[in-house]
């Protein structure tokens, strides 16, 4: 190790600053954030610079450095492009006992900045030694992704009640699970949430009780998107890294569900057409049972959990039983695979509103009101329709939908493995008799439809796998 990680309390210390550029303006913001006294030494100071400065009453000196400004300073940074200078700078400090940092040459370095990401009082710092500083900016951006900004309301919360728990408690083990319940269960997810109030009054209710045991665990019914991993919201990667168990759905994909916490129980309860591995009924039931047992359950549904997804009964399930549960969105398949297709859903040109319509329904001698579904200017997106897709043509063309609507089926949208077929009312039947595109599978019916020639970005159209192969037959004189 290089170097030692420390974290240095700066305020109200006095810090040396040469340079006056835009590099040494970063510095000088970050110095600025730890409540430092600055002093900038350089013969051109830039506008923003200067104006910092200003605001915050340091001190702006124009002109050459000499070693006498290193006079009762903590710290000193040089940022400037003149080597000569740079080498001076470090071993002046050197001689002082000063701690140097010359910016881009780690040789002169006695300390250097971490990428940080700050949740103060939580900083994290990220150091690559010097060796590569982009690779420390990306790790940095990474964590940023799963660190919520709640963290920084969590860490003031706990720092406030630190002293009080210290009491209650007597010994570090009972003090420790008792962090651990706190930090990692519901209080932590109201900071998150931005219910403050309500999680300093279950910390005060918990110390108050002592409580380190088990108590009532909780559910997350969590959107996992259409399948592409990187759809997910930074909430839904952060609860489901955090999960004692898991219920997932046969629309969550694989790469969705590496995402899980490694040793997450992982418990599948999907619905396919005819086939439910565990009945509606089981599965509240399960969801019940383990946030009895004071587990964090996550209920992870393909698309949005309250788009054709049951959330809304799972939850009732859950109120009826005073089990507390959050609801994460996902983005639902309608609007993710359109998009992936290349077909707005709504377009000035073409559709002004748009309907989301189920092809499976509680009761399958429900019929749908075709008349809504028929309007103009109008976009209709159907969810399971695949295997009633005769019924749903006939059903739109009987109630005055004209033959030659556009229509589009988006198979497995937004994976790897996504096919478009394109059609009208009149013909999308038999092109999918010959197509035999496979479910998951999404139908837009609207002009929109018009618009995937143009706007077309992933996946292959089944017509143009049908026309390469057709000409190579001509081509190479297969008959």
């Amino acid at each position: 190790m290089d170097f030692l990680p420390l974290f240095f309390n700066l305020k109200s210390r006095q810090v040396l600053l040469i340079g006056g550029g835009d590099i040494a303006l970063r510095k000088a913001r970050l110095l600025k954030r730890s409540g430092v006294h600055l002093t900038v030494v350089s013969h051109v100071v830039d506008d923003e610079l200067k104006a910092l400065l200003i605001d915050s009453q340091d001190q702006i000196i124009i002109g050459e450095y000499h070693a006498e400004l290193l006079e009762g300073k903590t710290l000193v940074v040089a940022a400037t492009d003149d080597h000569n200078l740079h080498e001076r700078v470090h071993y002046d400090a050197l001689e002082r006992n000063i701690p140097v940092n010359v910016v881009d040459t780690p040789a002169l370095c006695t300390f250097i900045f971490p990428a940080i990401v700050d949740r103060s009082p939580i900083v994290i710092g990220i150091s690559s030694g010097g060796e590569s500083p982009v690779l420390a900016r990306l790790l940095r951006a990474r964590l940023e992704t799963l660190i919520p900004n709640g963290y920084s309301r969590l860490g003031s919360l706990v720092g406030r009640f630190r002293n009080q728990v210290k009491a209650t408690f007597g010994s570090v083990n009972e003090r420790r699970r008792f962090w651990e319940h706190v930090l990692e269960g519901q209080i932590a997810e109201k900071v998150f949430s931005g219910r403050h109030d309500e999680a300093e009054a279950l910390l005060e209710a918990a110390i108050e009780k002592g409580e380190t045991g088990h108590q009532v665990g909780e559910v997350y019914l969590v959107g996992a998107g259409p399948g592409d991993p990187e759809l997910l919201t930074f909430k839904a990667l952060r609860l489901m890294q955090q999960a004692d168990v898991v219920f997932y759905d046969n629309l969550v994909s694989a790469q969705v569900l590496d995402l899980c916490r490694r040793d997450a129980d992982l418990i599948y309860v999907g619905k396919k057409r005819d086939d439910h591995a565990v009945p509606q009924e089981g599965i509240n039931t399960l969801l019940v049972e383990h946030a009895l047992q004071g587990k964090r359950v996550v209920r992870l549904k393909g698309g949005d959990p309250f788009i054709f997804g049951r959330g809304g009964e799972e939850l009732e399930t859950l109120k009826s039983h005073g089990i507390p549960f959050q609801v994460v969105p996902g983005i639902t398949a309608a609007s993710a695979c359109s998009t992936y297709a290349g077909i707005p859903l709504t377009h000035r040109g073409y559709a002004q509103s748009v309907k989301f319509v189920t092809g499976q329904l509680k009761n399958r001698k429900d019929k749908l009101n075709f008349a809504e579904l028929v309007h103009p200017n109008q976009t209709v997106v159907f969810y399971m329709g695949l295997h009633t897709l005769t019924e749903l043509v006939d059903g739109l063309i009987g109630h005055g939908k004209p033959a030659e609507t556009p229509v589009a089926i988006i198979s497995k949208g937004t994976s790897p493995d996504q096919k478009v077929l394109t059609g009208t009312l009149a013909d999308i039947a038999a092109k999918q008799y010959e197509a035999q595109l496979v479910a998951p599978a999404l139908i837009i019916v609207g002009e929109v439809v018009t618009l995937q020639d143009k706007l077309a970005w992933f996946g292959d159209r089944v017509e143009e796998q049908a026309q390469t192969h057709a000409l190579g037959m001509i081509n190479t004189g297969v008959e």
